[in-house]
């Protein structure tokens, strides 16, 4: 009995060695899981904490507005300005026009004003006209006209007359004030020129720029002189260039100073587009003919006129003497002419004013009429500012005539009015 004592003790020691191995492998899976598991999760905590944190927080409703109009105007109207600003300093949009500034916290009106006038500058005219007439309601006080001069201006820009009178009349039941009127009179009127007259043609004139080729024909209707700046003049079709020749041939007629500035270009380009023998674009024939007479050589204007008889089979002008004395005479020079006028006209892109500089040098008080002027881009309203800062700050007043609401309100975006004087018409 105690051998088979002994004989049975072997078999119950390998049960405790087997069940003593079982405990720690469910302590050595646990140990290393926590490890693998906390080392990925580690680094996307922060990044989730920082997200949250730096979450956007919602705009303050505007009280009086609807939503759709806040989601509209603020938040666009800040990606539109940093794309239009480009190369130009945020310090162009801390200024005023008309006693209003601009500054980093912005009342409503002013923002939606801002925008629309950016989108104007960038051509982006049914964006502006949309926003604009989806504002007049959320605005029904006086202040609300600023809005409604803007759409006025845009109307007439875009030769909307039906849109524009119907307006009109709710302009005129909402406010009990008579409406702005449609413009067909040309831009400058009796009364308002002065000596030392410039006038700038640029850019490839067509039908569209009817208004301001009437608007010099008016300017060369009047007495004094006029240095006509054709330096960023590209070309023209024959209807704006019959206009154009109309209005010289008759201020030679009325022995009119007229002196051509930076012509040379122009009428090379003019010149060698006209083939003798080729019986089209006659208006533009009678317009180099003009500039030859004034500008070119006697030579060269007698063979460009043979060239015109043979072609159409009517007697060309003849070669005239014309009046001298402009020529050498730079805006604002002279005796008791202390006010120059220079005017700018159709839609002004991509510009440095360079031509301005005999303007601002010679007089005393310079006067840059914007009254025939569509549209600035933002650009050339920038290097405006660049153009004239050294001239106020010498102490000069400049003033900035007739620009539209739209131009306007550009205008203050990039601080011109703290350079010049912005004279802006009421209607």
């Amino acid at each position: 009995m105690v051998f088979s004592f002994f004989k049975k003790q072997p078999e119950k020691m390998p049960e405790r060695t087997a069940a003593r191995p079982r405990a720690p492998l469910p302590e050595m899976k646990l140990a290393p899981a926590p490890a693998e598991v906390s080392t990925p999760l580690a680094e996307p905590l922060p990044d989730l904490e920082f997200s949250v944190e730096k979450l956007p927080t919602p705009a303050k409703p505007v009280a009086g507005r609807h939503d759709s109009l806040v989601a509209a105007s603020a938040p666009q109207r800040k990606i539109d300005l940093a794309m239009a600003i480009d190369d130009f300093e945020a310090d162009f949009t801390e200024s005023s026009v008309m006693a209003i500034d601009v500054e980093h916290d912005i009342d409503p009106l002013q923002a939606d004003v801002e925008q629309v006038a950016v989108l104007f500058a960038n051509g982006q005219d049914a964006a502006a006209r949309s926003i604009l007439e989806g504002l007049l309601k959320a605005y029904p006080n006086d202040d609300g006209v600023r809005l409604w001069r803007l759409l006025f201006d845009l109307l007439q820009i875009l030769g909307d007359r039906a849109a524009f009178d119907r307006f009109g009349v709710e302009f005129a039941e909402r406010f009990e004030m008579s409406p702005p009127a449609w413009r067909d009179e040309q831009c400058i009127k009796a009364g308002q020129v002065s000596a030392g007259q410039v006038f700038a043609l640029q850019g490839v004139l067509t039908d569209d720029d009817r208004k301001p080729l009437q608007n010099l024909a008016t300017l060369l209707a009047q007495p004094g002189d006029l240095l006509l700046d054709c330096s960023r003049l590209a070309g023209c079709d024959d209807l704006a260039a019959g206009i154009l020749a109309d209005a010289l041939i008759a201020a030679r007629g009325a022995r009119k100073l007229v002196a051509l500035q930076g012509a040379d270009a122009f009428i090379t380009r003019l010149d060698e587009r006209l083939k003798a023998g080729e019986q089209t674009h006659e208006p533009s024939w009678h317009l180099l003919l003009e500039l030859l007479q004034r500008q070119g050589t006697q030579a060269h204007f007698e063979e460009r006129a043979v060239d015109y008889a043979v072609t159409f089979e009517r007697s060309p002008p003849s070669w005239e003497t014309l009046p001298v004395g402009l020529a050498e005479k730079k805006p604002g020079a002279g005796a008791g002419n202390v006010v120059g006028v220079h005017y700018l006209s159709g839609d002004l892109r991509n510009q440095r004013f360079e031509e301005l500089l005999p303007l601002l040098e010679g007089s005393e008080q310079p006067i840059v009429d914007f009254s025939c002027v569509r549209r600035v881009d933002f650009f050339s309203a920038g290097q405006l500012v660049n153009r004239l800062a050294p001239f106020k700050a010498a102490g000069k007043e400049i003033i900035i005539r007739s620009p539209n609401h739209l131009v306007a309100e550009l205008m203050a975006v990039v601080g011109l009015n703290k350079q010049a004087r912005i004279i802006v018409p009421k209607s």
